[in-house]
């Protein structure tokens, strides 16, 4: 756990650009003692509920940029885009695929919680002046020997298991659907694991945020999608 450490002093403050520079320095020779990584982080605090995505970059923001991020948090913000944006896509076709209430309930939370952190990835990727990828479904395009391709990220659907879950129908989507949406949120949640796990990551406050938000959510769906297709499967046939 890190901890940020205050004091006081009688002294009168110094002036915003000594304070700064002092700060800097302090960094660095921790920095420095520490084998270069980034010691020194604020303990992010709650977001509050009801907070638009607009509102959580705005308060966020300040903060994020006066910590180093890498390229781990640059592959995991932009991974994460396309990874959302499939589940968006196997989420929006409960309403023409005959799905269960329970399973359009389902639906809609993940629409809505996906589509904002879509807004705050690609707001902060464009703040550092990184590429930003449109939300595709398919996958993360990367440039390979100078050749465009399209890279699942950790638990996305093949294009076989998108055509099959498109084809289902009634019970039988419901099925698939519990089934492709354990294995996507579960391949979210390895996503997080491997961001935290590399030295250095993780420590933007956004990315933070962000990536602690998808951890919690991610594993209170699979657990919930796993009771959903438990009781289903011990349903009689209609």
């Amino acid at each position: 756990m890190l901890t940020v450490v205050r004091t006081k002093t009688g002294m009168k403050s110094p002036p915003a650009r000594a304070t700064a520079a002092a700060t800097l320095l302090t960094a660095v020779a921790i920095g420095a003692c520490t084998g270069g990584r980034a010691a020194v982080q604020t303990a992010p605090e709650p977001t509050p509920g009801g907070q638009t995505s607009d509102e959580y970059i705005a308060k966020a923001q300040a903060d994020s940029i006066r910590y180093p991020y890498t390229a781990a948090d640059i592959h995991f913000m932009s991974g994460m885009i396309s990874h959302h944006a499939q589940a968006i896509k196997m989420a929006n076709w409960v309403a023409t695929h005959g799905a269960s209430q329970s399973i359009r309930t389902l639906a809609g939370r993940v629409i809505n919680a996906q589509q904002d952190e879509i807004v705050i990835m690609q707001q902060w990727l464009r703040d550092r002046r990184q590429p930003v990828p449109e939300p595709s479904p398919t996958g993360m395009k990367m440039i390979m020997n100078g050749v465009e391709h399209e890279m699942l990220m950790p638990g996305m659907l093949t294009k076989e298991q998108m055509e099959q879950l498109d084809k289902s129908r009634g019970p039988e989507f419901d099925r698939l659907f519990l089934t492709f949406m354990i294995q996507h949120h579960q391949g979210a949640v390895d996503m997080v694991k491997t961001l935290f796990e590399t030295g250095g990551a993780g420590q933007d406050e956004i990315v933070f945020k962000l990536a602690s938000d998808v951890n919690v959510d991610q594993i209170t769906e699979i657990a919930r999608m796993e009771k959903m297709l438990a009781a289903l499967m011990k349903a009689p046939p209609s």
